[in-house]
């Protein structure tokens, strides 16, 4: 099997020996190129056709969100952001570089880790992000099942709705911003979201999402009830589950689900109370979370979207959605803020 070709760009001679180093050390990963700056790692990719990028976002000209825009424009290469954890400013331009097409954020070591963690973690990305170009373009079509009986007549007798609910993984800042920005400043019905960010990066992801969005974007706080009115978005924060309960928001420490907290099914479950009252949106995202939960909502009778495979960069949890009859509908990622702008004008939630 051919290797894994990997063009490593940063600007610090130590780190990029490292990464350099760790990387070559694996059997089916081969470096075929070092970068110190931005404008040199725009023309090897160009040159060299890496499987991946690594790639630093403080570069000397041109910086890294501009590398992540040329590289997506002209020469679309999964790229795995490697990134300071401790800068609170670096985080903001990792959010931007992760809407602009970049898919995974690692933190730079710190060498404070115990025996090769950060580098066993270095190499399973690296390989991860490399064959997402793989899952994203899967064959064949995949039906949309007809809900029960039991639920479209839950659904005809809703008359309002209390929650949307959102959840996303790789390629989720993007998609977020997208659909978001679709809606308007007084959407009239308070949204819900799970997104998977490692957690040193996921604190300030809801205060950049603030400010690319007409909504307000905030962490859930424990204990909040759940808003009556609309214009919110409410991002459920790092190694959290955020669930409703008693129209309440609660903040959990349960265990992972699907290795992952916060988690979309747990969300997503936990919403099914709300039956027809309920939308849930599954968007872009690696792996099976939001799925089952997406389910559940549905035989509630909450209306049920899953992004469509051509505008997902990973078509896996919203596949699975489709593939158990979870997604009532199947949209393309510029139509979802237009529909639920039309379900929730509507006097009841459209029958799937």
């Amino acid at each position: 099997m051919p290797r894994i070709r990997v063009l490593v760009v940063e600007d610090s001679q130590t780190v990029r020996r490292h990464l350099v180093e760790v990387l070559a050390a694996d059997p089916e990963l081969e470096v075929v190129g070092e970068a110190a700056d931005g404008e040199t790692a725009i023309a090897l990719c160009r040159a060299l056709r890496p499987d991946v990028i690594t790639l630093d976002l403080v570069l000397p000209g041109v910086d890294g969100l501009t590398v992540t825009e040329q590289v997506m424009a002209h020469q679309p290469t999964p790229i795995l952001v490697v990134s300071a954890a401790d800068n609170r400013g670096e985080h903001f331009q990792t959010y931007a570089a992760l809407a602009a097409g970049a898919l995974e954020v690692l933190e730079k070591p710190t060498g404070t880790e115990p025996g090769h963690a950060w580098e066993r973690r270095l190499i399973a990305r690296t390989k991860l992000v490399s064959r997402i170009k793989v899952i994203t373009h899967l064959r064949g079509r995949l039906a949309v099942r007809t809900p029960s009986t039991d639920a479209i007549r839950r659904q005809q007798a809703a008359r309002s709705f209390a929650a949307v609910a959102i959840g996303t993984s790789t390629g989720g800042p993007g998609a977020l911003v997208r659909l978001l920005g679709g809606l308007d400043a007084a959407f009239p019905v308070p949204i819900l979201a799970v997104i998977h960010i490692g957690a040193p990066f996921g604190d300030g992801f809801a205060r950049w999402l603030d400010q690319h969005t007409p909504l307000r974007v905030a962490n859930a706080v424990d204990g909040e009830p759940l808003p009556s009115g609309g214009g919110r978005v409410i991002i459920a924060p790092p190694d959290r589950h955020l669930v409703l309960q008693g129209g309440c928001l609660r903040l959990i420490d349960d265990a992972p689900q699907h290795s992952c907290r916060p988690s979309v099914d747990v969300l997503f479950s936990s919403l099914a109370a709300l039956g027809a009252r309920a939308i849930g949106c599954l968007l872009t995202g690696m792996g099976r979370d939001g799925a089952q939960g997406l389910l559940a909502m549905r035989n509630a009778g909450a209306t049920t979207i899953a992004q469509d495979e051509a505008t997902s960069v990973v078509f896996g949890m919203p596949r699975e959605a489709c593939e158990i009859g979870a997604a009532g509908r199947v949209l393309p990622l510029g139509s979802i803020a237009a529909e639920l702008t039309r379900l929730v004008q509507g006097a009841a939630p459209a029958i799937p």
